[in-house]
């Protein structure tokens, strides 16, 4: 594993990764279940939305905006979180964040922390820093106690053990948790099991960290939608509250809430809305947490605003949309992405937060760039277009450190034929006679070296024997 400062924790690259999920029969169908499922369940809801293309519009007004003056709003969302009480801290990449993190803990001398998933926390490696000073982080939401007692990593966006089956999870929980011997592999024993488990940790872990979706600046306000109640457990019980928030997640008023509250949970989960939306301001004397931080963490994302043709990509609400709906996701699962943000959204974020070379440098090339990430997407984030120019940006990158690149003289011969008619015609010729060793029942079979892949899953139809320009000429006597 190696991590680039700043930057996202990445594992090997995709095409590796990739090659041995695709051997994993049984991760395909997990992953094609429950894609196609939460897929159809967001087709219905969003269909309820005779104004959805609006609040598209509208929430990627917002986003585009406040990027523009994102220096101005974190500095209103920090003068407003300390007048209510709290304390703002300011991380420049992950290892600062996981420092600030442990030494507020490490001062209330903590053993355990309580943990609501966040995505954030993930991407900086906290959990591993914090094992590492002897703080104990304890995941709070089922799909990430399977994780984490799984020794697993997570594989989606808002369902971290999509990857997982009943029964897998059944043995999971009999090997980790206490009174399980008898557990079957019923989802509502499966749950009562987790429950009984974690609210031994609620009751006595006064200390907990969390994400957060949104923060409003103009109140100092930090919001959290979830659907299980155990971040309600962890924002209220808890003495001392940490949360962990990437710099793009402010929005400058809280009128701008509207338009997400109606489009993350639809994209997201196919709700209406979340069960659960927590929003607190600071601390107040007898009521939650006594003592509130918030990080603003850095990891990359200002390299991602400079770069104003993917500056879009931070826009994302982190809502799944655009994995469940990817064919390669489908097929690969979020494990092969090697990274905390997998499908065609960790495609574009993780190879902007790292810089080159790096294992993410291949990920732009894992899409189709069938467009259906975009249709989806409810900030309108264009992930075909940014993933075309992040390709542009690797091949450049390449090119000036070789001196001798056997793909760009391809291409440049390519070019040449294509501009010259005489050349085109030469070329078309010498293909119809090059191909006839490799046709069998009337299509190409298989082609010889690097062209091989080509034909690995498919029959190529062949050349014509006379071209439309031929065919042209003989009408024309």
């Amino acid at each position: 594993m190696s991590v680039d400062s700043p930057g996202i924790i990445v594992e090997r690259a995709f095409p590796a990764a990739a090659r041995d999920a695709l051997r994993d029969s049984q991760l395909r169908r997990n992953i094609g279940k429950a894609t196609n499922t939460i897929r159809a369940k967001r087709k219905a809801v969003v269909a309820e939305m005779p104004d959805w293309q609006d609040l598209r519009d509208a929430g990627y007004a917002i986003k585009r905006d406040t990027l523009r003056h994102l220096d101005r709003h974190l500095l209103t969302l920090e003068a407003s979180v300390t007048a209510a009480g709290g304390t703002v801290h300011w991380a420049r990449d992950g290892e600062e964040a996981n420092r600030i993190v442990g030494d507020i803990l490490a001062g209330h001398q903590a053993k355990e922390v309580l943990k609501i998933k966040s995505l954030t926390t993930d991407e900086i490696g906290l959990n591993g820093a914090l094992s590492a000073r002897g703080i104990e982080p304890i995941e709070t939401d089922l799909a990430e106690v399977i994780v984490q007692k799984g020794h697993d990593r997570s594989s989606h966006i808002l369902v971290p053990a999509i990857h997982r089956n009943r029964a897998e999870i059944r043995e999971i929980f009999k090997r980790e948790l206490p009174d399980t011997e008898h557990l079957t592999d019923e989802p509502r024993d499966l749950a009562d099991a987790a429950r009984r488990y974690l609210r031994q940790k609620f009751l006595t872990v006064p200390y907990a960290i969390s994400g957060a979706n949104f923060a409003v600046a103009e109140t100092g306000s930090v919001a959290i939608f979830e659907s299980e109640g155990n971040g309600r457990m962890c924002l209220t019980l808890p003495r001392v509250l940490i949360s962990i928030m990437g710099i793009e997640k402010v929005i400058p008023r809280w009128a701008d809430m509207s338009a997400f509250l109606q489009l993350l949970p639809r994209s997201s989960t196919a709700e209406r809305m979340n069960p659960y939306n927590s929003v607190w301001s600071g601390t107040r004397a007898g009521e939650g947490p006594e003592e509130f931080h918030l990080v603003l963490l850095d990891n990359g994302r200002s390299d991602v605003l400079a770069d104003e043709p993917a500056r879009d990509t931070l826009n994302c609400i982190r809502c799944s949309a655009c994995l469940n709906i990817c064919p390669v996701y489908e097929r690969t699962g979020g494990r092969a992405y090697g990274s905390t943000y997998p499908g065609p959204i960790g495609a574009i974020l993780t190879p902007q937060m790292n810089a080159p070379p790096s294992p993410a440098d291949s990920l732009p090339f894992a899409s189709s760039l069938c467009g259906a990430c975009y249709e989806v997407c409810p900030v309108k984030i264009d992930i075909p277009r940014i993933l075309v120019h992040l390709r542009g940006k690797v091949v450049a990158a390449r090119r000036a450190k070789t001196a001798l690149d056997g793909e760009a003289l391809v291409m440049a011969a390519m070019a040449r034929v294509f501009e010259s008619p005489r050349l085109y015609a030469l070329a078309h010729k010498a293909a119809a006679i090059g191909q006839v060793p490799f046709m069998r029942d009337g299509a190409i079979k298989s082609l010889p070296g690097p062209l091989a892949g080509w034909t690995a899953m498919r029959d190529l139809t062949p050349i014509a024997k006379q071209s439309f320009r031929e065919w042209w000429k003989a009408r024309d006597r």
